[in-house]
């Protein structure tokens, strides 16, 4: 039987609960968000003359929960709209409601004694065959199934989210001993396909896979670093990106959870662990008791690892805590040769290798710390999975490594892996020893296009399943290149569908990467049927090549310069108007150029977590790739259906003039950057790449023409011209903004008015591409500008000058 959700309910309104039900939203579904209802009116209610019974007093902890939810940053919701899916009620009054859901997620404190009187409810108006399932992150679902249903513990597993749910992968599924089959299957790929998530299948153990193996690794290094000399900003700056891992690292990443949380799982891994091998790892180090004493839980209590203060001057310091002494103290500066001769390495896995051949503090830290982790892991399967990479699986999605334990166990080798082990006198797993035997030297192989792992019961490599719905460019990139510089590749997808991947830092759009877009172009109208530009990076595109900009623009090479900037708009038009449909899959950081790209695209299937903008201004010059000219088409366009032209027009002025930047793909539609009704938002980035093969395809069966270059733009001169400068000369002298900043927004006003026009025009794309090239090169003569391109180049942040 097909099972659609449409419907759900999330019974409990905390944190996890209210962003579950936000992120429930965000894919469409109608939610029922319920809590406990208040004994009695507050003192304000009282005010109001409100009673027990009146229905703002009775939802007054749910509302306030979801309220607090929403204005949270992140945003758990991908657009404020959203949040009128979520309908709220409390248990007394809107239980029977649940019988009308299709999935119940029980997300109430991590009490048995609760959950079970929830439960008794749940049994009392839940439709028989409906899913239910537990957040929990520990309790056993032996004790949450006493006393139920059998149909309800055939219906019942654990779905655990990871905080915060909109934006943390991790979706661990743990079915307990009596569910069905199909319902752990259906979760899975639910999970996967509609929620966006990386699914694992994990057992009923304590803190399945992600916090289990997340919280040795912390635990371990918690016990390693004092005997190492290390403090608290070193560890921070070995954990960080250099491996792999978020820059907040360690202990930065523990003061934004909290203390307590990771102390509550420490705790109860101690105590419910007691066949674990390393299970005296869990204990609490001294520094760690005293903090809990002094209640420094991180961001919550004001300070935690790090510390932010007022000095008297009147300036602010984020000051670090000495575990040596137990008090804050001004950070150092922090610097490791083993990390210098890592600074060229792009690919990280490519850095480990370096990292544990050094001769300083730096390398035993990363001997040991790779030593524990192997050592640990290599004991979890079966008892967490089944599978090596349902561990690697979580860690990635979980704790947002880019590469999971056996994965960096690849990267150093099976041999100098089990080396490390026995370096720090543990003992090396039997199917370990088994393995290294054969001569293989890792766990995982690359055969025909799929990536296989090593199944420890059958003793040999498999592919790792579900791998079909995916375009993995990993796996296709060596055989599958038709085309590259040392900046693009051209890699066919097969069905006549060519893709283009950027590789360079950050995905930055230079020189390489404008002669890769050319060049699939060219080989897909000689012989293809379409065009997508993706890849499978974090990011799409961070925006041009600032350095190459910035340094014709101090060489005073403004022919080049100009020449430069022409080949980048050809480059977007021809993206527009070629042979072939082209689409483009932006996700992450799709900044400036990138940005550019997408809308001149036929097409854009977006991952719902795109941060799209046109962010020219934070550098001091205006979008000169066809998004000015762009912005003001698309204004134009809009003009038919709304005669207010003035002010349509100024909001798209200021989507660019305040460097808007898009928190999720459906906000971007808000800013005119993607369209309604001809780009689409996908949820599951891991389908993204074949979604925009699929849609190429389409556009190509459907009969594809190349587009004539639009010359129908109407452009309002000095109508608009006048109302731009007189709102910068308001901004300018009120001091919101520098007097830069006004030369700026006026160069953007006149190529958006078209010029100093005497009335209302239509004008071609060529003429605007014209006018934005010339208002881009004379702000390249710009000190400031100079000084702009080069803070963020230094700093990677704007320059207000």
């Amino acid at each position: 039987m097909k099972r659609n959700i449409n419907k759900v309910a999330v019974l409990g309104s905390g944190i996890m609960g209210s962003g579950i039900a936000c992120h429930f939203a965000n894919i469409g579904a109608e939610v029922l968000l319920l809590d406990i209802a208040p004994k009695e009116p507050n003192e304000i209610e009282k005010a109001r003359g409100l009673q027990t019974n009146h229905p703002l007093v009775r939802n007054r902890i749910v509302n306030q929960n979801l309220e607090k939810a929403i204005k949270s940053k992140p945003a758990p919701l991908y657009h404020p709209s959203f949040k009128n899916r979520i309908h709220t009620g409390n248990f007394e009054d809107d239980m029977s409601k649940i019988s009308e859901v299709d999935w119940i997620i029980e997300v109430v404190v991590e009490r048995l004694d609760i959950k079970k009187v929830v439960f008794e409810q749940v049994e009392k108006f839940r439709t028989p065959g409906t899913l239910i399932s537990s957040n929990t992150s520990g309790i056993p679902i032996k004790f949450m199934n006493e006393g139920r249903s059998l149909d309800f513990q055939e219906h019942f597993t654990v779905t655990h989210f990871f905080n915060p749910p909109r934006y943390l992968k991790l979706f661990e599924v743990v079915p307990g001993p009596k569910c069905k089959g199909e319902v752990v299957d259906f979760l899975l790929d639910y999970g996967s396909r509609f929620l966006g998530k990386s699914s694992v299948l994990a057992k009923d153990t304590p803190a399945f896979i992600g916090n289990r193996i997340g919280i040795f690794c912390i635990q371990s290094l918690f016990h390693q670093m004092k005997p190492m000399g290390l403090s608290v900003e070193e560890v921070d700056k070995l954990t960080g990106p250099v491996m792999g891992r978020p820059k907040s690292a360690t202990f930065r990443t523990v003061d934004v959870v909290g203390l307590d949380t990771l102390v509550h799982v420490a705790n109860g891994l101690h105590e419910n662990c007691n066949e674990d091998e390393r299970r005296k790892s869990f204990v609490l180090p001294d520094f760690i008791q005293k903090m809990m004493e002094e209640k420094w839980l991180g961001t919550k209590s004001g300070q935690g690892f790090y510390k932010k203060v007022t000095n008297k001057d009147g300036s602010s310091e984020i000051q670090v805590l000495d575990l040596d002494t137990m008090s804050y103290r001004s950070k150092k500066k922090v610097s490791f040769a083993t990390l210098e001769k890592t600074k060229t390495i792009d690919l990280v896995k490519d850095r480990f290798p370096v990292l544990i051949s050094g001769n300083d503090k730096a390398t035993t830290f990363y001997r040991t710390v790779l030593g524990e982790t192997f050592a640990y892991v290599q004991f979890r399967i079966p008892e967490i999975a089944d599978e090596l990479f349902h561990i690697d699986d979580a860690m990635k999605a979980g704790f947002g490594w880019e590469h999971g334990p056996f994965e960096l166990w690849d990267a150093v080798g099976l041999k100098t892996g089990i080396e490390l082990i026995k370096e720090i006198g543990h003992p090396v797993a039997q199917w370990i020893e088994e393995l290294a035997e054969t001569g293989t030297n890792g766990f995982y192989q690359l055969r025909e296009n799929k990536k296989h792992y090593y199944h420890i019961s059958k003793k040999s490599f498999v592919p790792i399943p579900g791998q079909d719905a995916f375009i993995i460019l990993d796996n296709i990139r060596e055989n599958k290149t038709i085309w590259q510089n040392k900046e693009c590749s051209v890699i066919d997808l097969g069905d006549g569908i060519l893709n283009i991947e950027f590789h360079s830092k950050m995905n930055t759009i230079g020189a390489g990467v404008l002669q890769g877009i050319n060049k699939g172009i060219d080989l897909a109208e000689q012989g293809y049927e379409g065009l997508v530009v993706g890849n499978n990076g974090a990011h799409f595109s961070a925006g041009a090549n600032l350095g190459m900009i910035f340094l014709m623009a101090v060489e005073q090479e403004y022919d080049e310069l100009n020449m430069a900037i022409k080949y980048f708009q050809d480059t977007m038009m021809r993206m527009r108007y070629s042979n072939i449909p082209t689409v483009a899959a932006p996700h992450g950081l799709t900044l400036g150029g990138g940005c550019e790209l997408s809308m001149h695209a036929d097409k854009v299937v977006a991952s719902a977590e795109t941060y799209i903008g046109l962010v020219e201004f934070g550098v001091g010059v205006i979008p000169g790739g066809g998004g000015s000219k762009e912005m003001t088409l698309r204004a134009a366009d809009t003009f038919r259906k709304n005669d207010v032209e003035l002010n349509v027009l100024q909001e798209h002025f200021l989507a660019i003039g305040m460097a808007k930047v898009a928190t999720s793909a459906h906000e971007a539609f808000d800013f005119g950057v993607l369209q309604k009704g001809k780009d689409v938002v996908v949820v599951d980035g891991k389908r993204q790449l074949s979604l925009a093969k699929q849609e190429a395809l389409l556009m190509a069966e459907r009969g594809y023409t190349q587009p004539q270059q639009r010359n129908d733009i109407k452009v309002l001169g000095k109508q608009a011209l006048g109302m731009f400068l007189v709102g910068t000369d308001s901004m300018e002298a009120g001091h919101y903004i520098s007097e830069h900043d006004q030369k700026i927004a006026n160069k953007l006003a006149y190529v958006m008015a078209g010029g100093d026009l005497s009335q209302a025009t239509m004008v071609s794309e060529r003429y605007l591409l014209d006018l934005e090239r010339e208002a881009f090169l004379s702000l390249c003569t710009e000190r400031k500008t100079l000084e702009r391109i080069q803070h963020m180049l230094k700093t990677g942040k704007p320059l207000r000058n």
